[in-house]
């Protein structure tokens, strides 16, 4: 049986189970779809399990634009069930591979890739951001036809990890060493993997120095791995800001040596900030904001000291500004820099060999659920009802 030359069902298409979202606002539905097998580059990943992100959730509620029908889930664990690459492209991949892969799959060819910034893969953000497809224009994931035959594309967040299988580019793929567990390892794509970009590439490494004091405001899945980072990096001062006691005491547990109520706070968070690291300094070396609110960043900038940097993390609507004061950024020195996520190709390797050393650790996942239970995961991330970080068991 074959479908728009795109060869038979058997041979180039699987039938797998996959959390579709058919309308924004909606509430996605797990129901058969097919998946592509992957074209040269690209490897298919039998997924284990799968983040539960607020990334995901601003695709989900329109707050940015993301062609719908979609699978949406952008951090995967899994194991390598087909490779098409061969020599060098290949990576050392190879079926049966346990393997982690990152929500940035950097094509390694554009502009970007081939000057160091990768974390701003301009094929990437065209193809996978844009239209919902990987580097050939095409999704991988079909609605399938009353006879089985692949139907109407599927837009891919990412890979469309919330299914059973993903494909992915290779460069988006990263071998799990034996010490590390495949179930928790997903959120290596991008709870840590954005959090250790943060710090690494846009905070500490720039503005900061071992000794450094920090601030970071929001202590989610995102927030609470800038805290362990920051602590890995050397950070003596690390200020969690939330309006929710047990993220803030959950904080604690990921290295917070303060925290900041800001809902129940009589003074602002500038003000606290202050408090804590005196007068004579003024603020911290660095703050990250992990919201996206222009509340809280305008608190980030006013929250750093003369010749500060105020690292941006969180993702906003589309259309969301906030109001600087200029004066005080010129003449204070202070630095306002976005991140969105990390060097996959440099940074992952360097992020699973501090977890396999125990310099980071997996543990802000604190509720596990199943791909029949997606809808009701990000209902209760919507709602504020996880602390730290979730995961979907595949």
């Amino acid at each position: 049986m074959s479908s728009n030359g795109q060869g038979s069902v058997s041979g180039s298409f699987r039938k797998m189970r996959g959390a579709v979202l058919r309308e924004v606002k909606g509430r996605m539905k797990v129901e058969d779809v097919l998946i592509q097998k992957p074209k040269f580059g690209e490897v298919l990943i039998k997924n284990t399990s799968v983040g539960v992100c607020h990334t995901d959730l601003h695709g989900m509620e329109g707050h940015i634009a993301f062609p719908i029908p979609a699978v949406f889930g952008h951090e995967v664990s899994g194991v390598i069930e087909e490779i098409n690459c061969s020599g060098e492209g290949s990576r050392g991949l190879k079926v049966g591979d346990r393997v982690v892969a990152t929500f940035i799959m950097p094509c390694g060819s554009c502009y970007y890739c081939e000057n160091g910034l990768e974390d701003i893969c301009e094929t990437f953000f065209n193809h996978n951001r844009l239209k919902g497809s990987l580097y050939d224009g095409k999704s991988r994931v079909y609605t399938p036809k009353a006879d089985g035959s692949p139907g109407d594309p599927i837009a891919m967040y990412s890979m469309a990890g919330l299914a059973e299988y993903s494909v992915c580019p290779i460069n988006g793929v990263y071998k799990l060493p034996d010490s590390l567990p495949s179930l928790d390892s997903c959120i290596l794509g991008c709870a840590i993997f954005t959090a250790y970009g943060a710090v690494k590439n846009a905070g500490m490494s720039l503005g900061g120095r071992p000794g450094a004091s920090v601030v970071v405001i929001g202590t989610g899945g995102v927030g609470s791995n800038v805290i362990q980072v920051c602590k890995a990096f050397g950070a003596s001062t690390i200020i969690a800001v939330d309006i929710d006691d047990s993220k803030l005491e959950f904080a604690k547990t990921m290295g917070a040596t303060h925290v900041i109520n800001s809902k129940t706070s009589t003074k602002t968070v500038p003000e606290r900030v202050v408090e804590i690291v005196g007068k004579a300094k003024g603020g911290v070396d660095v703050a990250f904001e992990v919201l996206g609110n222009p509340f809280t960043f305008n608190d980030a900038v006013l929250s750093v000291c003369d010749g500060g940097r105020a690292v941006m993390v969180g993702i906003a609507p589309v259309g969301t500004y906030a109001k600087v004061d200029i004066t005080r950024l010129v003449r204070r020195k202070i630095t306002i820099v976005g991140s969105y996520g990390a060097k996959a190709r440099v940074d992952t390797p360097e992020v699973i060999d501090l977890i396999a050393r125990g310099a980071l650790t997996l543990g802000s996942i604190t509720k596990v659920y199943s791909l029949d239970e997606a809808a009701n995961a990000y209902e209760d991330l919507k709602n504020g009802r996880i602390t730290g970080k979730a995961i979907i068991k595949i």
